[in-house]
């Protein structure tokens, strides 16, 4: 696994072993970030169920301003903290090792505001994309900055709603095995 393009193109990223992690697809994140490349320059990231950070790396590397990591799993937190050290990356993001939905609280109530939100729980908790996507259109809505982007990556098989609360799905790529679904707060979504 490698990071695509940008600061850090072509560098080697590494991952927890075993079945409870599974990375986003370089192919699949380089049409997540060809979708995403007018909007990542000085963005706020938040890359929820982060793995081995392969995601929020890939922004970094792109130009955002700062990632916030969210991952509670301690084989992945010390994949992320590895590739972080590995690239040089110093400064610029923040590791939460809360869950989810402890964190989107907790940002929105600090005032926070994100302009990326990307979100890629276990395929086989469908429960987190409920939770994670109903707290965004809904009690953390204010972590969106105007015209912010929610990015969800599932199965193909798996189709998200086309709305949680305030939260509208916009666009879906399917690629292979997996989809990604694009919200925005209704009142910013596009026509």
């Amino acid at each position: 696994m490698r990071v695509i393009a940008g600061k850090y193109r072509s560098r080697v990223l590494t991952a927890p072993q075993g079945r409870y992690t599974r990375p986003t697809s370089d192919r699949l994140r380089e049409t997540l970030f060809n979708v995403l490349a007018p909007r990542i320059e000085d963005a706020v990231f938040v890359d929820l169920y982060a793995g081995c950070g392969a995601v929020g790396v890939e922004a970094l590397s792109r130009g955002a301003r700062e990632v916030v990591f969210v991952e509670r799993a301690e084989a992945a937190l010390r994949a992320i903290r590895a590739n972080l050290a590995a690239l040089g990356i110093h400064g610029g993001y923040a590791l939460e090792a809360h869950s989810a939905t402890a964190t989107l609280k907790r940002l929105a109530a600090g005032g926070r505001a994100a302009d990326i939100v990307f979100l890629d729980p276990p395929y086989e908790s469908s429960d987190e994309y409920e939770t994670v996507l109903s707290l965004l259109g809904g009690e953390c809505s204010g972590l969106l900055a105007p015209g912010a982007i929610v990015v969800a990556e599932h199965a193909k098989k798996h189709d998200l709603q086309d709305q949680y609360g305030d939260l509208a799905r916009y666009r879906v790529l399917r690629q292979g095995d997996a989809a990604l679904s694009f919200y925005q707060i209704v009142s910013n979504a596009p026509e």
